[in-house]
């Protein structure tokens, strides 16, 4: 096979010293093949692993990252009636009974709701909601019909089974009014 005896009478020829470096050469051309190869991230969650990336930002207060978010869809093509996943990674600590009291916040600024409403859908979310660090992951599966389910990393934390607060919760990020709306258009990747 004249290919193959070219190849070895070039690395014949190759003085010993340069041959350490071609080795390693060749295995950083193989690891970038096989990077490009896989998807960057499989999905959020090993049950959703048709999902795919429909855009992602970060949150920031008064400069401070407060976490990066990551929207996932089938086929990454999403659509507020079909299953969709919200995944925060936090950049700092906070307390569970903070986050839900925040996501209140939101949600009442975003639109009226009856305060009763608010009182139960704060106290579901605390009982649900882990204290967080620098690092970990929260993320919420929007579940059209059956409300919104939870998970730390890939442990399930629970469910709330109620349409009006699925819409209200992923509407903190999705809805037109969000509050920040940068970040909206970067999840849904409009920029």
């Amino acid at each position: 096979m004249p290919g193959r005896s070219m190849w070895r009478s070039s690395a014949l020829n190759t003085p010993r010293s340069l041959r350490p470096l071609l080795r390693h050469w060749r295995a950083g051309i193989v690891a970038v093949c096989l990077a490009v190869a896989l998807p960057a991230h499989a999905g959020p969650l090993p049950q959703l692993s048709g999902f795919a990336t429909v855009g992602s930002g970060t949150l920031r207060y008064f400069g401070l990252r407060i976490y990066d978010a990551t929207l996932w869809s089938p086929g990454g093509a999403w659509s507020a009636g079909k299953p969709y996943a919200l995944e925060l990674r936090y950049a700092r600590r906070f307390e569970g009974a903070a986050i839900a009291r925040r996501s209140i916040e939101e949600m009442r600024a975003q639109r009226a709701h009856p305060a009763a409403t608010l009182a139960r859908w704060e106290t579901q979310m605390r009982a649900l909601f882990p204290d967080v660090e620098a690092g970990d992951r929260l993320t919420g599966v929007r579940i059209p019909g059956a409300g919104a389910a939870f998970y730390s990393g890939t442990q399930k934390l629970g469910q709330i089974d109620d349409e009006a607060f699925a819409e209200a919760f992923f509407g903190i990020w999705l809805d037109p009014a969000s509050s920040a709306p940068e970040l909206r258009n970067r999840l849904l990747g409009a920029s």
